[in-house]
């Protein structure tokens, strides 16, 4: 019953927080629908149009004309919050006071009062006046202050050397699978082997059974003749009459063909022969045994502020393989928006579609194995952001369901195990797994294009906040985020042109790239991982090659160039011998703006942004149901393309923009697009074409 107060502390604080800002109420406004929120909050979800939609229930509430601040108060959920923290604020000072079970060991019916210095322990007034008289000593509170960050270095260290053991144990795993794998290599090759020499065997065989065969035949019409000239013959002379003369001619014939014919020789056969070797033991083949790499034998890591090393010697740098599957499509094996991907121990690469493909597994060669939606629960789904693996093989993936934003965790199979809901930002999201202390780390941008506010989020796996990261450095439009070996995290910000490096308690270390296109340099960088030495690899999206640094941001190598828009990476690991860079196009729109035949209408139309709500002029080329965009006619690619079978296209004023219209989908939960055209002319135009041609490809009732 003790932990009792606790949980209704927990649940009172649940109830007066904002569902936006996750925080205590400040400054509450109450909707029409009686869901109340922060007034900032509020502000930031209204922007600068005169409705919102209450972000739980999605009612459609008109502002009264002094904004966001004209709304009701909430009075008492704000008397409620203010009380909430002034009990928070005792319920703290109560804390630093000796609780009763700080009972001293040595005399239980006192508890600590003092910290023994010289002893290093909690004492209580029975042991000042005994053992410890004159000794020096100080407050518990400022023992405790001054011992925590020693206590936390120790932890610190203690979690590297069980890293280090760690390591060890995963590399002796590695190295067991590998074996496995080679044994099993080896009885094929070995099986492989022996079923050839049997196979020679059988044909050697059966070319002396045709010869054989090809002999009996042709002496068996020999035999049959000469025989049935004599039993002819010999059934005459036995009946005893005059007849058998009429067959000594015949006879005499048959038998003086034979007379002078040599008879059948022997058939020449080569019958196999197995001629074993000088070996105690007959062998099929070589077999040789390779020493494998054996896992390091774990050590002490050095003492903070020195350095370390791995010995001199060099390993042959492994050639990358590159794998590309996939192609533009909604069958099985093909990709609408690919977005994320990553790769487990065994092999299976799972990518994760924003295009309603939910994830799809792929075996390392590119071979389709498998499907499942990313349901969160019933027939809710997510469009998926990005996918990342835990230490169980467990998958976390993060994504919006159009009432929500969710993280959701399933196993390899794609049945949910858990999740937890995320604020609603309308932005992309990020997400990547430190192992060693299993927390999820989850990008999050909320604000407008204009200012945008941008942190790391690091939870624990029920959904407990963590910390934050990474709010004072400036990161603009991060997505892709990764952790490396010793918990260092890494994050790609597109619209910066670098990445930001911080420690896992979200110092800031420091940040490389900048925009550009030379050595070190990055334009739009999205998907990030690290490799087994720390290099850190990242897909140089408007460069179209992928990038390796090391550990410290310096330029190494490109990894491959001229790509088709790299939007992921991963490195998966087989054993301690296969490295394999994986690559996943955004899209196969290849052709230049001019270089499509026969377009059924071109010309620019300002499109509305689906995360940013930003309207941004393209020209745009239409044809059979497909509008292609492009940043001007020049450009030589297209940098997006949408698919409108089954859309209706239809006039509508938006945002204030004039000479708009939208194309609105069969089913309300697909996106809905708004373009808006140069003049009503133009718009009137671009309007007829599209239904003309979305009416030739698909039946209209």
């Amino acid at each position: 019953m003790a932990a009792a107060p606790s949980n209704l502390g927990t649940q009172f604080r649940k109830e007066l927080s904002c569902s936006i800002c996750l925080e205590l109420f400040t400054r509450p406004k109450v909707l029409p629908c009686q869901h109340t929120f922060c007034q900032d909050c509020l502000q930031g979800v209204a922007g600068w149009g005169g409705t919102l939609r209450c972000p739980i229930c999605r009612q459609q509430v008109t502002l009264p004309p002094q904004g966001v601040a004209g709304l009701p108060d909430n009075l008492i959920v704000a008397n409620m919050c203010e009380r909430f923290q002034q009990q928070a604020t005792t319920s703290e000072e109560t804390r630093e006071q000796p609780q009763s079970g700080n009972r001293c060991s040595f005399h239980p019916t006192d508890v600590y009062r003092m910290y023994c210095k010289q002893c290093q322990m909690p004492v209580c007034d029975e042991c000042i006046e005994g053992a410890h008289n004159r000794h020096l000593l100080t407050t518990i509170k400022k023992a405790a202050q001054e011992n925590r960050p020693t206590v936390q270095a120790l932890i610190h260290e203690g979690r590297n050397i069980l890293e280090s053991y760690c390591g060890f144990i995963r590399g002796l795993r590695e190295t067991e699978k590998t074996l496995n794998k080679r044994k099993q290599q080896t009885d094929n090759a070995i099986t492989q082997a022996c079923n050839e020499l049997l196979a020679k065997v059988q044909q050697n065989h059966l070319e002396n059974l045709e010869k054989i065969q090809t002999e009996r035949d042709r002496v068996s019409a020999d035999v049959n003749e000469l025989s049935a000239a004599c039993d002819r013959a010999e059934q005459e002379l036995q009946q005893g009459g005059v007849e058998f003369l009429s067959q000594q001619t015949a006879l005499t014939e048959v038998v003086g063909k034979y007379r002078g014919k040599a008879a059948p020789t022997p058939v020449q056969t080569q019958p196999a022969v197995f001629q074993p070797s000088d070996t105690p033991v007959p062998v099929l083949g070589h077999v040789t045994v390779q020493s494998l790499p054996s896992a390091p034998i774990p050590a002490a890591p050095a003492a903070r502020g020195t350095g370390h090393h791995h010995g001199n010697q060099r390993q042959e740098e492994p050639q990358p393989q590159k794998v590309t599957f996939g192609g533009e499509g909604s069958g099985t094996g093909q990709f609408k928006d690919p977005i994320g991907v990553t790769v487990s121990d065994e092999g299976e690469i799972f990518v994760a579609d924003n295009g309603e493909q939910g994830i799809q597994v792929f075996t390392l060669q590119g071979t389709f194995v498998r499907q499942f939606p990313t349901v969160v629960s019933g027939e809710v789904e997510i469009r998926p952001d990005d996918v990342a693996l835990d230490g169980e093989g467990n998958l976390w993936v993060v994504g919006n369901s159009g009432s929500g934003e969710f993280a959701v965790q399933y196993n390899n199979q794609g049945r949910v195990l858990r999740k937890f809901d995320l604020q609603e930002t309308g932005w992309y999201r990020g997400v990547a797994v430190d192992t060693r202390r299993n927390h999820i780390l989850i990008t999050q941008t909320t604000g407008d294009w204009g200012n945008p506010h941008v942190e790391v989020l690091v939870f624990r796996p029920d959904g407990t906040l963590v910390r934050t990261v990474g709010q004072q450095q400036g990161m603009e439009e991060p997505q892709y985020i990764t952790v490396d070996r010793e918990g260092n995290i890494l994050v790609s910000d597109c619209e910066n042109h670098c990445v930001f490096v911080y420690k896992e308690d979200g110092q800031f270390l420091f940040k490389f790239g900048g925009e550009g296109s030379g050595e070190g340099q990055l334009m739009s960088p999205r998907g990030i991982c690290t490799d087994r030495a720390g290099n850190i690899i990242v897909a140089d999206s408007e460069n179209r090659r992928v990038e390796m640094f090391d550990k410290t941001g310096k330029f190494l190598k490109h990894i491959a160039t001229d790509m088709e828009m790299p939007w992921a990476v991963a490195m998966a690991t087989q054993g301690q011998l296969l490295d394999v860079w994986l690559d996943i196009s955004m899209n196969n729109v290849r052709l230049p703006a001019l270089s499509i035949p026969e377009p059924d209408y071109h010309g620019y139309l300002s499109k509305l942004g689906y995360v940013h709500k930003v309207w941004r002029r393209r020209y745009c080329v239409l044809k059979d149901g497909c509008l292609y965009y492009y940043t001007d006619y020049n450009s030589k690619r297209a940098i997006g393309v949408a698919h409108f079978h089954g859309y209706r296209v239809e006039p509508m004023a938006t945002g204030g923009k004039s000479h708009a219209f939208c194309l609105t989908p069969p089913d309300p939960d697909i996106r809905t697009f708004y373009f808006s055209a140069d003049n009503e002319a133009e718009k009137l135009k671009w309007m007829e074409c599209l239904a003309d041609s979305l009416g030739r490809w698909i039946k209209v009732d």
